[in-house]
């Protein structure tokens, strides 16, 4: 035990009327909601990455954070664990996630790295077999260090191809030891940001060829999980080929790898997209290649990723009425790819945040449950095509133009609208708000 969290006790629900700083008062891990329990439901898990290895900076200022743990060395590496997994217990998470970078030092060399990851490998492993909480997913940061400036997959260097792919699998490696439930490849440069000196056709078939070697050796090792992009927009490369759900599902197509990689949805990603969160949701869900979810939210008037934690329960709430209408998560979950402000610098300011973002999910999804139970939204999206239920509007399907041409004269069809009801639909929402 650590005492960076000393004096803060164990959270635990103590229901909506609780002033307490430290209690949940929406999340009831063992609430039933639509027949099964609530954390079985949303799945949380806390990313490594914002809670204990970034250090407070923006784009216009470093440093704010001042961590016992922060310095390039095992030592240093193992004291960030014990206290991630006391924070772990602390909100009795169920899953966690990481990038390599930010578990393990970097070494002087690949060999010395990939000792360096192996170690805390081990090291994590026993902490879990002790009682902590269970991997969703690993990943490979290909982004931060300088020798991906120019990608990773996409790189014109084959050096940094093969350092890229040669990292992967270690990272896979360390997923599969450690009993991980999906892989992530966040194609964090994974773009381009001039056309100038870019071989555009070049870059994305090196893309293709990369995912699917990760496939291969996905089958090899006998990796159970799901292989998972998480699409990003615009930043850092000014063109992402990630850059939303459908943009993402065009690629897979290609390469044949539809049935193979499922997607990693991100709320503030969505944002940067121009999408809405349950738009990319329920756009992966009808393609078949809904993964997980990255909990965050954006500054709506700032024109870059904040991954603030998220505060407003009707965005939250469809987004798991979406999932809910999927089936729900099965390798899935909800990580919150969330972190502090830069002045929020207190050990206190780590758990209350999450714990907050924890109620807002419990109540999105209470309220998401009870409109799917309600009925009439569904109800109200059958009728409007329930003209399609008929035996000639199927047949239109199959048929062709000069057919339907002739139908359309012989019965002197002439189409009048009718209302989409919008409004009533969404005073509807709001009354489960």
């Amino acid at each position: 035990m650590t005492d960076f969290f000393k004096g803060i006790p164990q959270i635990t629900y103590q229901g909506p009327d609780s002033d307490n700083d430290f209690a949940f008062r929406h999340y009831n891990p063992d609430e039933i909601v639509l027949g099964r329990r609530m954390e079985d439901h949303l799945r949380f898990a806390i990313c490594y990455w914002h809670s204990f290895a970034w250090q407070g900076g923006d784009p216009f200022g470093g440093q704010t954070f001042l961590r016992p743990w922060f310095g390039d060395s095992m030592q240093n590496a193992k004291l960030k664990a014990d206290v991630a997994f006391e924070m772990f217990r602390i909100l009795n998470a169920p899953y966690y996630c990481f990038h390599d970078a930010d578990m393990r030092p970097e070494g002087d060399s690949f060999a010395e790295t990939t000792r360096n990851l192996e170690e805390m490998t081990d090291y994590f492993a026993a902490k879990m077999e002790a009682g902590g909480p269970k991997l969703l997913w690993g990943t490979a940061n290909l982004f931060s260090h300088r020798r991906f400036m120019s990608g990773a997959a996409t790189n014109p260097d084959p050096d940094v191809f093969a350092f890229s792919a040669a990292t992967v699998k270690t990272c896979m490696d360390a997923t599969q030891r450690l009993g991980g439930e999906n892989y992530v490849l966040w194609g964090g440069r994974e773009g381009y940001e001039t056309l100038l000196n870019t071989d555009l056709g070049k870059e994305l078939d090196h893309m293709g060829r990369f995912l699917s070697m990760v496939v291969d050796y996905k089958h090899k090792i006998g990796f159970k999980g799901a292989i998972l992009i998480e699409p990003k927009p615009q930043e850092p490369t000014k063109h992402q080929y990630d850059y939303d759900v459908a943009t993402v599902y065009g690629f897979l197509k290609r390469f044949g790898l539809e049935k193979e990689v499922k997607v990693n949805i991100e709320q503030g990603h969505a944002i940067l997209a121009g999408h809405s969160f349950e738009h990319e949701l329920a756009l992966a869900s009808s393609l078949g290649i809904f993964g997980s979810i990255d909990m965050n939210r954006n500054d709506y008037q700032s024109g870059w990723d904040t991954d603030q934690f998220p505060n407003n329960v009707p965005e939250i709430a469809l987004a798991y009425y979406e999932i809910l209408r999927a089936g729900g998560f099965t390798s899935g979950g909800t990580n919150f790819d969330s972190k502090l402000r830069r002045q929020s610098l207190d050990p206190e300011d780590l758990i209350v945040s999450h714990a907050g973002a924890m109620d807002v999910c419990a109540r999105g999804l209470k309220a998401a449950a009870a409109m799917l139970e309600d009925g009439r939204l569904e109800s109200a999206r059958a009728a409007r095509y329930a003209g399609w239920a008929k035996p000639e509007a199927q047949s239109l399907l199959t048929s062709d133009l000069d057919s339907i041409t002739a139908d359309v004269l012989a019965r002197g069809i002439d189409p009048q609208p009718c209302s989409g009801k919008q409004e009533k639909l969404e005073n509807l929402v709001n009354r489960f708000m």
